[in-house]
């Protein structure tokens, strides 16, 4: 039981030099990033549904114990808006599954214009296979309420903590016994780098949320100029200094400003 600490993806070519060695050909990048980080959060399939045999291939080329977060179809979320859930849930669960125990979170990433309804987000939730574990970031603020709250709570799905600028965009409501954090870009420099200050508040939001034996996984999609990288490793360092079991990441790669 750990922060679990990884970034948006693994295949940007300006990580070159950073995480990944300027002669190691892409194909091996997420073999390289498996041996640094522990965990990853897969946005390939928000835009076309890797074939079955695509998230087997992830799975035999990464290591035990690693976790893979799925972000799930945009299909699903942004063209359906939760609507007719069963068949694109069913479709990416029979998929992912190919993932064996490396499998983790889903993510649903809510269209920012879309309102409210709780009714849509219980069935759509209801569709995931018992013990799935689900995070929704909702960007719309009539999600703020109550009734959406206990959706979440009922349905043992967390909400995803989501920073913009160092600060929280959603609210900090723990509703489920794991928690899902991500982190869009900082107001450190070089942009869009989180700065020392921005992530010693992350780690002391989670500590007063989650006991140490909760599961939290942390993901940095502010992948530009590998700032993810940096950011997460030294995301790494703030969590463990201050008590916290943390999962692998990059040594001696930068430090927050």
């Amino acid at each position: 039981m750990t922060v679990l600490v990884g970034t948006s993806g693994w295949q940007y070519k300006d990580w070159r030099g950073v995480l990944y060695p300027a002669d190691q050909p892409q194909r091996l990048w997420l073999e390289e990033y498996a041996r640094q980080f522990a965990t990853v959060e897969s946005n390939a399939a928000f835009y076309r549904l890797p074939e079955e045999k695509t998230f087997a291939d992830w799975r035999d080329r990464t290591p035990d114990r690693f976790v893979m977060a799925v972000k799930a179809s945009r299909y699903l979320t942004h063209i359906k808006r939760l609507r007719d859930p069963q068949e694109p849930v069913g479709r990416l669960m029979s998929h992912a599954a190919a993932l064996g125990p490396r499998l983790g979170p889903v993510l649903l990433q809510l269209p920012p214009t879309l309102h409210a309804d709780a009714g849509l987000l219980d069935a759509c939730l209801g569709c995931f296979p018992a013990g799935t574990r689900v995070a929704v970031e909702p960007r719309h603020d009539s999600w703020w309420s109550a009734e959406i709250r206990a959706v979440l709570e009922r349905r043992g799905a967390a909400l995803c903590w989501a920073d913009r600028g160092s600060r929280p965009v959603t609210p900090l409501w723990r509703t489920a016994d794991w928690g899902y954090l991500r982190f869009h870009g900082g107001r450190a420099q070089p942009e869009p780098r989180y700065g020392r200050q921005a992530l010693t508040t992350w780690v002391r939001r989670i500590a007063d949320a989650w006991p140490d034996r909760a599961d939290v996984y942390a993901y940095f999609n502010n992948d530009v100029g590998a700032a993810a990288v940096l950011d997460a490793a030294s995301f790494a360092r703030v969590a463990s200094a201050a008590g916290r079991s943390v999962s692998r990441t990059p040594s001696g790669r930068g430090a927050a400003r």
